[in-house]
C-alpha cells in the first residue's frame, strides 16, 4: 500500500487525472516485457552520495581496486587515484598528461575538433604488475602509453608510442585487457584502418586477418573478457579471451533494413600464430551472432551497448549480460539479454560458415583435424602439436576462410530478461544479494544516455525496477561504472563527473508498506524503520517480501492522512494526489463508493472524497 488520504472538501471538486500516452510504430502499446520504475529520485533528492569533479572532463575509464580503498580514473587530460570511501576527498592524487600544444596544434591542422578530440583522452587504465598501473591515452591523435609508480602515482619511465595499443579517435569503440603481462585490445585503431583484435606485447604481436575473408567489418567493440577455462579442465583446455561487439553483417539477414548484428569472438590465450600461414595471425579467431529479440513481435535489437559477465563457479557457468538497442537513431529502446557461456559453447563447437557465390552459408563440407580455431590442449601435445605454430597448413587455411560459426547464441528462454521503451541504457553492472527468503537476487545496475541510473531486480524470471535515480542534472551519457561490493557502492563515470551512490538506500523507505512494497533484496523492516538487511546478524524479526511484495506488514500500520479544504461556493477546487510511486493507481471514492471513470473526472459534490492507491 503507498497510503490512505482522505480529503473533505466544502463545495464543489474537480478530479484531474493523466492520460496515458500511447506508444507508436514500432511498439504495440501491451509490450508485456517494458517495465516501468516504481520510484524516480532527482538529484537532489539522492542519499548517502558523493561526487568528483575537477577541470579535467570525460572520465570514461574506472579501475577499480577495493583492497587497496583505491578508484582509479582516467579522464580528459589527466589519471586520478580517489579514496573510496570519499572520491570528492581534495587530497585525492592528480596525474596531469595532456597533449601537448605542438601535438593540439598538429590536430587542429588535420580538421579535429579542439573541445573534444585534440586533448588525451584516457581510454585503457589496468593493473600491469604488483607496483604498476599502465595506461594509454589518444594523445590529440598520436596515442600514447605509459607505466605509472601505483604507489608515488607519478610516471616511472618515458612514454612509449601507443598507435597499435590506443585508437586515435576518442569516440571509437574499444575495449583492452592485459593478462600475465600481455595486453590485448580491440579498436579501430589508426584514423583510416580496419577495426582489429590484437595481442600487442610480448612479440611476436598478433592481428586478425583482412583478406582473402575479412574476419571484422565496421565492428564497433564494447567489452572484452578472460575466462581461465583449463582450471581444472580433464583435457587441459587453454584459457580463451572474448570480445563484444556489433559490425555490418555478412551473412544474410531477415530484415533487409537491418545491416548490423552483435557478435562474441574469441582467441586463445597462448596462440602465437602460424608457421607460414597466418603468420602473425590469430590462428583461434572465431566469433558467432548474438541474439536478442522479442518473436512474438517481430523486434530485433541488433545492436550491442555494454556487456558484463557475472563469473560462476567456472567458465562454463559464467553468464553474460548485454544491453542492446536499434539501429535506428529516432526511437529510443533498450533490452537486456542473458546468455549462458554453455550455449556460448556450443556455438563455437557448431558449423561454421562460408563464402560460397559471394554469400555466407553453412559449411556442410569436411572439417580438417585438429579443428579448426580450437585451443591447443593436452591432446594435441600427444600428437606432437605443441603450440599454434605446428598446426598442419590444412587446418589454418581452413581456419583463415572460416571465421564466423553458424550457429547463432539466443538468450536464455529465447527472450529478453528486460525491455524498456524511450530508454537507451548504454552501460550495465551486475550484483548478486541474498535475501532473508534464502534465496539470492541478480540486481542490474544499468546506465542512460542520459545520465539516470536504473537499479532493477530479476524475481523469478521477471524484471522489477526499484527506482531511477537522476546523477547528473544536464542529460550527458554515462561512460563507465564500477562496483564495490565490499563497500556497497557503485562509482558511475560520465562526462561533468564521477559520482558515488550507495547500492541502496533503505532509509528512503518511510513505512513498512512503502519498505515491503519496494521489493527491495538489500532491504527490510525492522518495526520501525527500513533498514539495510548486511548491518544485521540476527534476521528473524525483520520483515521482508521479495517474491510479491505484499505480506508481512499489519494492517493497522496503515495511516490516513486527513486535509481539509475550505472554499468558497462555485469555485473549482483541484485535489491534489501525490503518489510516491509510479507504479500507484489513484482510487476516488464519495461516501465509501468508488467513483467511476479513470481519466479526468470532474465532480460536483459537497460531500466527502478520498483517494486509495496501490504499488
Amino acid at each position: 500500500m503507498e497510503g490512505l488520504i482522505s480529503i473533505q472538501p466544502l463545495l464543489l471538486l474537480t478530479i484531474l487525472a493523466c492520460g496515458l500516452q500511447l506508444w507508436a510504430f514500432p511498439f504495440s502499446p501491451s509490450l508485456d516485457l517494458d517495465v516501468t520504475p516504481r520510484t524516480t529520485v532527482f538529484s537532489k533528492g539522492l542519499l548517502g552520495s558523493s561526487r568528483f569533479s575537477s577541470s579535467s572532463q570525460n572520465y570514461s575509464t574506472l579501475l577499480l581496486e577495493d583492497q587497496a580503498g583505491l578508484l582509479y580514473a582516467g579522464g580528459r587530460g589527466a589519471l586520478f587515484a580517489l579514496n573510496t570511501t570519499n572520491i570528492s576527498s581534495s587530497a585525492n592524487p592528480r596525474i596531469e598528461w595532456d597533449a601537448s600544444s605542438e601535438q593540439k596544434k598538429q590536430c587542429l591542422n588535420k580538421g579535429r575538433d579542439n573541445q573534444t578530440e585534440c586533448h588525451n583522452h584516457i581510454r585503457f587504465l589496468q593493473r600491469y604488475n604488483e607496483t604498476h598501473l599502465y595506461a594509454c591515452g589518444t594523445n590529440a591523435f598520436r596515442p600514447q602509453c605509459a607505466y605509472i609508480d601505483a604507489e608515488r602515482f607519478n610516471f616511472s619511465s618515458g612514454f612509449e608510442d601507443g598507435k597499435d595499443r590506443c585508437p586515435y579517435d576518442p569516440a571509437k569503440g574499444y575495449t583492452g585487457l592485459l593478462v600475465d603481462g600481455e595486453m590485448f585490445t580491440a579498436s579501430q585503431y589508426e584514423f583510416r584502418s580496419s577495426p582489429d583484435v590484437r595481442r600487442n606485447f610480448p612479440f611476436p604481436t598478433l592481428r586478425t586477418e583482412e583478406a582473402p575473408t575479412r574476419w571484422l567489418l565496421e565492428a564497433d567493440f564494447v567489452g572484452s573478457v578472460l575466462l581461465k577455462e583449463s582450471i581444472n579442465s580433464s583435457i587441459g583446455d587453454d584459457d580463451k579471451i572474448y570480445f563484444f561487439f556489433t559490425e555490418k553483417s555478412q551473412e544474410q539477414v531477415a530484415y533487409p533494413s537491418q545491416t548490423k548484428v552483435s557478435r562474441i569472438a574469441r582467441v586463445c590465450k597462448t596462440d602465437w600464430g602460424g608457421q607460414r600461414t597466418l603468420q602473425r595471425k590469430w590462428t583461434s579467431f572465431l566469433k558467432a551472432r548474438m541474439v536478442c529479440s522479442v518473436p512474438e513481435y517481430e523486434l530485433h535489437l541488433n545492436v550491442l551497448r555494454s556487456v558484463f559477465v557475472q563469473r560462476g563457479r567456472d567458465a562454463q557457468s559464467s553468464i553474460i549480460y548485454g544491453v542492446f538497442g536499434l539501429e535506428w537513431k529516432n526511437i529510443k529502446a533498450s533490452a537486456i539479454c542473458q546468455y549462458s557461456f554453455s550455449d556460448v559453447q556450443k556455438a563455437f563447437d557448431g558449423p561454421y560458415m562460408e563464402v560460397q557465390d559471394g554469400k555466407w552459408r553453412e559449411y556442410t563440407g569436411k572439417v580438417p583435424e585438429p579443428r579448426p580455431g580450437s585451443c591447443i590442449t593436452d591432446l594435441h601435445r600427444s600428437q606432437g602439436i605443441n603450440s599454434s605454430r605446428d598446426l598442419p597448413d590444412i587446418v589454418l587455411t581452413f581456419a583463415r576462410r572460416h571465421p564466423l560459426m553458424a550457429t547463432q547464441v539466443l538468450p536464455i528462454g529465447l527472450r529478453p530478461l528486460m525491455f524498456k521503451r524511450s530508454v537507451n541504457y548504454v552501460k550495465i553492472a551486475v550484483h548478486k544479494q541474498l535475501a532473508l527468503d534464502g534465496n539470492t537476487y541478480t540486481v542490474l545496475f544499468l546506465g542512460t544516455d542520459e545520465g539516470w541510473l536504473h537499479r532493477a531486480v530479476d524475481i523469478e524470471g521477471e524484471m522489477h525496477i526499484i527506482e531511477e535515480l537522476q546523477l547528473f542534472d544536464k542529460p550527458q551519457p554515462i561512460e563507465s561504472m564500477v562496483i564495490s561490493n565490499s563497500l556497497g557502492t557503485i562509482y558511475v563515470g560520465s562526462d561533468s563527473a564521477i559520482v558515488q551512490v550507495p547500492m541502496c538506500a533503505c532509509q528512503r523507505y518511510a513505512s513498512c508498506y512503502d519498505c515491503i512494497l519496494a521489493r527491495d533484496p538489500f532491504c527490510a523492516w525492522d518495526g520501525t524503520a527500513c533498514v539495510e538487511t548486511s548491518s544485521f546478524r540476527n534476521i528473524s524479526n525483520l520483515i521482508q517480501d521479495i517474491r510479491t511484495g505484499s505480506k508481512g506488514c499489519k494492517e493497522n500500520s496503515r495511516t490516513a492522512v486527513h486535509r481539509r479544504r475550505s472554499v468558497m461556493s462555485g469555485d473549482d477546487v483541484l485535489l491534489q494526489c501525490e503518489l510516491h510511486s509510479n507504479l500507484a493507481t489513484p482510487r476516488w471514492t464519495l461516501n465509501g463508493r468508488e467513483l467511476p471513470g479513470k481519466g479526468p473526472s470532474p465532480l460536483k459534490t459537497r460531500k466527502a472524497a478520498s483517494v486509495f492507491s496501490r504499488h
